[in-house]
């Protein structure tokens, strides 16, 4: 009788686990089996350090953002932004719903929104230049490339003047809006083309940020 009651609760375990997949399936541009894929990558990621089903944010930086010195401005930012529950950890739904915004196929506006989170690091509703300016640094030091800092106060000046079209010092969403639609390369990193045919070798990736020259 027990034997029976495990097996009987081991099947259904597996068709909700099936079911929650069709359902993130139908919300995604992923089908069942790239969800699968994607399914095979997160029990890596994590289980590499805790093998608990979830992924923490030792393991989030250690695979996507490998060069910790390059990128660990927006480390916890993109982490925040994946964890959608705030709760310190990304379980799989929310991996899978937040790695879909990078599919090619998922809405441009929602890429758009996305990034102005991204680049919104403190989370005010606004970038301010405080913000522009570490992002300016961010990629210089991915670059390898050394400017003077009245060079990079030129760089971040002629950004906010392009950007900030109301003139108060910080961009609002609908000024990041028609400065992307200007700058589409903003974008570039937004897309990554390989999520269009994942395998259960799914290739590691690194976030990077652009700013206009």
């Amino acid at each position: 009788m027990h034997a029976f009651k495990g097996c009987f609760c081991s099947a259904k375990s597996k068709r909700q686990a099936y079911d929650d997949r069709i359902k993130l399936a139908s919300e995604t541009p992923f089908t069942v089996n790239e969800i699968e894929a994607l399914y095979d990558l997160f029990k890596k990621l994590s289980g590499s350090i805790t093998n608990d089903g979830l992924i923490h944010k030792e393991e989030f930086l250690l695979a996507l953002f490998r060069d910790s010195k390059k990128n660990n401005l927006f480390a916890d930012r993109v982490f925040d932004l994946f964890d959608e529950k705030q709760n310190g950890v990304i379980e799989f739904g929310e991996f899978v719903r937040s790695l879909s915004i990078f599919h090619p196929s998922y809405p441009q506006a929602e890429k758009v929104t996305f990034a102005f989170r991204l680049y919104d690091l403190r989370g005010t509703g606004y970038i301010e230049r405080v913000e522009v300016k570490e992002m300016v640094l961010a990629v210089l030091n991915e670059s390898d490339v050394t400017l003077s800092d009245d060079d990079i106060e030129s760089i971040v000046d002629k950004t906010m003047a392009q950007a900030d079209t109301k003139g108060d010092g910080k961009i609002d969403l609908e000024e990041w809006k028609e400065f992307v639609a200007k700058n589409p390369t903003l974008l570039k990193n937004m897309t990554l083309p390989y999520l269009k045919e994942l395998t259960l070798q799914f290739p590691s990736f690194v976030l990077h940020t652009e700013v206009p020259d």
